[in-house]
């Protein structure tokens, strides 16, 4: 990881499916809450993107990838989408309890 700042955490894979629509959409993300997200929330000050996303270098195993977190209203933190590469490659699903980090 390349960035400043490196935060390591442990989440679990939810769902989130489109409703009312003929073909249904769905997407897997990662929610980072508590301590963790108050603290990327300092670190980001001055770097945040459109609708405050952080742009970071998430690595789940040995996957590394570029993204973005975005805040979240539910839970007060930030959501990580999970690509299906990234799933696929790490044997991946919703409800399954992942370590991962995050550098900013």
């Amino acid at each position: 990881m390349t960035g400043d700042e490196t935060f390591a955490l442990t989440a679990t894979v939810w769902l989130w499916q489109s409703a009312g629509k003929e073909r249904p959409m769905a997407w897997h993300f990662l929610t980072i809450d508590g301590q963790t997200s108050a603290e990327i929330r300092f670190a980001a000050l001055g770097r945040t993107g459109g609708f405050g996303s952080i742009p970071v270098e998430a690595r789940i195993g040995t996957t590394c990838w570029r993204t973005s977190i975005f805040p979240h209203r539910d839970s007060g933190g930030y959501i990580l989408p999970l690509k299906a590469s990234v799933r696929k490659r790490e044997g991946i699903a919703a409800g399954d309890e992942v370590s991962l980090s995050l550098a900013l």
